[in-house]
């Protein structure tokens, strides 16, 4: 058939996708574990196959010409849906003894292990790969089905993506056990924009939770000292008794009976949200991911 002659080989695509995301060309034959030379050959055979030139040198900077985009795009979707596609025949020859979990930061900071553990206790045949990622890319990773089921403290907003409600949580306003807000009754919203904070990233769960709960109550602008990415690392900074922050219950919980950080509690301001438990639609018929869902739902119960 003439159509599938000529065909672009998929190491073009994944030169021309590793070219663009890791920024340069030695940065791309040093993740795809090739020489500079061998990636020049696969990007020269995919505008061969194309007869356009994808990439084009401006300011000593090669970046994607019109048709490069168009073909960039390509690679990544068909890219992603050959992951996708590998990863459930892997599953199919396993029996679905595996699973693909991905989780937001915060949960994976710490509730992933404890779960991980325990299930590994319960069902010792069953084997769980998990990952860290950001809300937005665990919901890409869903949609690609390069995820078979995420943990996460908002939920994804996508037709392909079921929800269901697992934990109830709350952002706490804390602060090291001799600060100067430590014992407070209750703290004035007005007295909000006085503290210095610590906050965790701006694309992180926590931070999006945060910063919409604060723009219901028209709070513009806190003084941020720092922005960490890791809550540990907050709550290490906390300790020192300089800031204060904003931190999920379950983060901070037993920290705060032992008296190591002190709740604040803010005049008719909370910040209440869901876990959520997500999964593609169109792969719910996975048995570990069933098993697993089971045993983190009898955690909940009293």
């Amino acid at each position: 058939m003439p159509e599938y002659k000529n065909l672009p080989d998929m190491t073009g695509w994944a030169s021309l996708r590793a070219l663009v995301e890791k920024g340069g060309m030695l940065e791309a034959a040093r993740v795809l574990n090739v020489g500079q030379p061998a990636v020049t050959k696969r990007l020269r055979a995919l505008e061969k196959c194309y007869g356009m030139p994808l990439l084009e040198r401006v300011s000593g900077r090669l970046r994607l010409t019109e048709a490069g985009e168009k073909v960039y795009l390509l690679a990544v979707q068909t890219l992603d849906r050959h992951l996708a596609l590998r990863n459930e025949i892997i599953n199919l020859a396993q029996g679905k003894s595996s699973l693909h979990l991905e989780v937001t930061f915060g949960i994976g900071e710490h509730l992933l292990s404890d779960l991980l553990i325990r299930f590994k206790e319960q069902q010792p045949d069953y084997k769980i790969e998990s990952r860290l990622a950001y809300n937005r890319q665990i919901q890409t990773d869903l949609v690609m089905r390069r995820a078979d089921m995420a943990l996460v403290e908002s939920a994804p907003d996508h037709p392909d993506i079921l929800v269901q409600k697992w934990l109830e949580d709350e952002l706490w306003m804390v602060c090291g056990p001799e600060h100067p807000l430590a014992g407070t009754d209750l703290l004035a919203v007005e007295e909000l924009t006085k503290q210095a904070y610590v906050l965790r990233e701006s694309r992180s769960s926590i931070r999006e939770s945060l910063d919409e709960a604060l723009a219901r109550i028209k709070v513009e602008q806190l003084n941020i000292a720092f922005e960490v990415g890791s809550s540990e690392a907050i709550i290490d900074i906390l300790e020192r008794n300089q800031h204060v922050s904003f931190l999920p219950r379950f983060a901070v919980y037993e920290r705060v009976t032992a008296g190591e950080l002190f709740h604040i509690k803010i005049t008719g301001f909370r910040i209440l949200r869901t876990l959520w438990i997500a999964r593609n639609r169109s792969a719910l018929d996975h048995p570990v991911a069933e098993a697993f869902i089971e045993m983190i739902r009898k955690l909940n119960q009293p």
